[in-house]
């Protein structure tokens, strides 16, 4: 160790900044991971709620069919006819179990919950992929610091130039985060 406040070696002087931009860049990439995380778990969250919307219309439906079902059976053959407002009460079950699949005008048909919850689980999908690439970032950043730093204490030059090739690593997979997530798989 040199004991003064001498000349500094440019080449450490250099070292100091790659560390300083690939420190910055793993702030992005953590911040960029941490972000993702936060919507992949929120999507998740939004899909499982739409999915157990989905299956408590499907009950509901499956209830008014089947009561409509038995007014129907128990009348069916019978001795007596039935009665004008059974027979109205089990019409109104069937357009209800009927108006459950679709509700266009609510959004809250069978359909179109369907159709939210899978938008959701994409949305979930993209993001946890986004926050892969963020993490192989960041941890591509992360080594090549540490190999910057051993660079600059033992000036091997190769420590450098490797540090450098993560560095573009990192670079690559927080960019792949944000804009193509599930270009690639790992």
């Amino acid at each position: 160790m040199s004991g003064g406040h001498g000349h500094v070696d440019s080449s450490n002087k250099r070292i100091a900044l790659l560390v300083a931009i690939l420190a910055a860049l793993l702030a992005v990439s953590e911040m960029g991971g941490k972000s993702s995380q936060t919507n992949a778990l929120s999507s998740h969250i939004d899909a499982s709620n739409l999915w157990s919307f989905f299956q408590s219309k499907t009950v509901r439906q499956t209830t008014l069919r089947t009561a409509a079902e038995e007014v129907d059976a128990t009348y069916k053959d019978g001795p007596a006819p039935m009665p004008p407002a059974l027979k109205a009460q089990a019409d109104r079950w069937r357009q209800t179990a009927q108006r459950y699949d679709t509700e266009p005008e609510t959004g809250e048909g069978r359909k179109e919950l369907a159709a939210r919850a899978k938008a959701k689980e994409q949305h979930r999908d993209r993001s946890m992929a986004a926050y892969h690439m963020f993490e192989y970032g960041s941890a591509c950043f992360q080594l090549a610091i540490v190999l910057a730093g051993a660079a600059a204490l033992t000036s091997v030059i190769w420590l450098t130039f490797l540090s450098v090739g993560l560095g573009i690593g990192g670079f690559g997979f927080t960019v792949l985060a944000f804009v193509a997530p599930t270009l690639i798989h790992l």
